[in-house]
């Protein structure tokens, strides 16, 4: 086995259909791990799963690619498509319960970019008891946020969710304070925007993030035996820093659940290496407490894998202290006691 090419799904349709069509057009290439955001799993999922491979994504959390967690598989379920991070409905239900019951606000709005996220959020934050009094949209490419922050504040927000990527956050976050009827509207990013580079932006401080649960330094990796914090001190030794992203454990998941799968597709016929493509799928579909890094892991019957638990975290502010905010958790959901 070979690690394949890495490619760019530029966060975009577009960049996940381009990598998509690079990896199907190689007939050596079995799985795949990825893609980094919603939009490119939308679009790169059903070219891959035709070409009969699987995809596992750390990284990918909207609903619509799997189910609503109700029994409804989401618009854009593919066979095939398994993800080992939390599905959004879960994460919207954190950060409503938390805005609302909390900090105790009870209107807000929130700015998107298409992905259905948003209007999930909305209704959770609803069903606690909350008013949304706006949601809009901006595209990716945007830099000047005031129209749309001066259409918000024209509502009186308590609260304002950014579901929503960089460098897009950036300008929103830096150019809301100074709107008129914003000045006090308190900004709460989703795991898009938790990472080392943004929280050591000035503007994002004091902001809160919903995000995974990253209290696992303990868990151990049943094909590997490494712990979260050995993996850490791995990465730190080739790269020269720990990782900046809060999925990084998802993704040493899903890659051990990839070559697991594999490997158990495999045979050797005649001195020839045969992988069974389609017993690689039926491998994941049957995973049951995989004991992975970040917790026990199952896939359902529309390939969510992950263990749901989602945090809040607070930003500190200051790039020196950027690493610490990334565990300053002021917010469980589930509360601790509810856990199974």
């Amino acid at each position: 086995m070979e690690l394949g090419a890495s490619l760019d799904d530029l966060c975009s349709s577009d960049g996940g259909q381009a990598a998509a069509q690079a990896i199907v057009a190689d007939a050596d290439v079995v799985g795949v791990i990825g893609t980094s955001c919603s939009s490119a799993a939308i679009a790169a999922a059903p070219l891959v799963a035709a070409a009969g491979m699987v995809m596992i994504s750390a990284g990918a959390t909207s609903p619509a690619l799997t189910s609503d967690l109700a029994g409804n598989p989401g618009p854009n379920r593919t066979p095939g498509f398994y993800r080992t991070v939390t599905n959004d409905v879960f994460q919207g239900a954190a950060m409503a319960r938390f805005v609302h019951d909390e900090l105790g606000l009870s209107t807000a709005a929130a700015i998107h970019d298409g992905d259905p996220f948003t209007r999930g959020l909305a209704s959770a934050f609803e069903a606690e008891g909350g008013t949304v009094t706006r949601l809009s949209a901006i595209n990716k490419e945007d830099s000047d946020m005031v129209p749309v922050l001066t259409e918000i504040a024209a509502g009186s927000p308590q609260a304002l969710f950014l579901p929503i990527f960089q460098p897009a956050g950036d300008f929103v976050a830096n150019q809301a304070p100074a709107v008129p009827g914003l000045e006090d509207t308190v900004l709460v990013g989703a795991d898009s925007l938790l990472n080392l580079n943004f929280l050591s932006l000035p503007q994002s401080a004091g902001m809160y993030f919903t995000g995974p649960d990253r209290r696992f330094a303990a868990n151990v990796n049943q094909s590997t035996g490494k712990t979260a914090a050995d993996v850490v001190t791995d990465y730190a030794e080739l790269y020269g820093q720990e990782p900046g992203s809060p999925f990084w454990a998802h993704a040493y998941d899903a890659t051990t659940l990839l070559l697991e799968a594999i490997a158990a597709a495999s045979r050797v016929d005649d001195g020839t290496l045969v992988i069974d493509r389609a017993a690689i799928r039926e491998h994941l579909d049957g995973v049951e407490n995989y004991r992975g890094l970040t917790g026990p892991i199952a896939c359902d019957a529309f390939g969510d894998c992950g263990s749901n638990r989602i945090v809040v975290v607070r930003n500190i502010g200051g790039e020196a202290n950027a690493p610490t905010s990334m565990d300053n958790i002021v917010f469980s959901y589930p509360a601790a006691a509810d856990r199974q």
